[in-house]
């Protein structure tokens, strides 16, 4: 892992914590699913998807 990276535990917190954020600030709504669903989504950004933020509109890229 490269010093710059973060790893998958913490990312997956903070996915949680944006899920909270966002339903406090919708005043409706249910975090469970994304709270729940945060380490099966990092796992696929860091591992099994072929994406490159830096380049956002390659054609070859996954979607999710």
């Amino acid at each position: 892992m490269s010093e710059n990276a973060i790893s998958p535990g913490v990312m997956a917190n903070a996915i949680r914590a944006l899920s909270m954020d966002a339903v406090q600030a919708a005043k409706s709504g249910h975090p469970g699913m994304p709270m729940g669903a945060a380490d099966m989504a990092t796992a696929l950004f860091t591992r099994h998807m072929k994406i490159d933020p830096r380049h956002p509109d390659w054609p070859d890229r996954d979607r999710f």
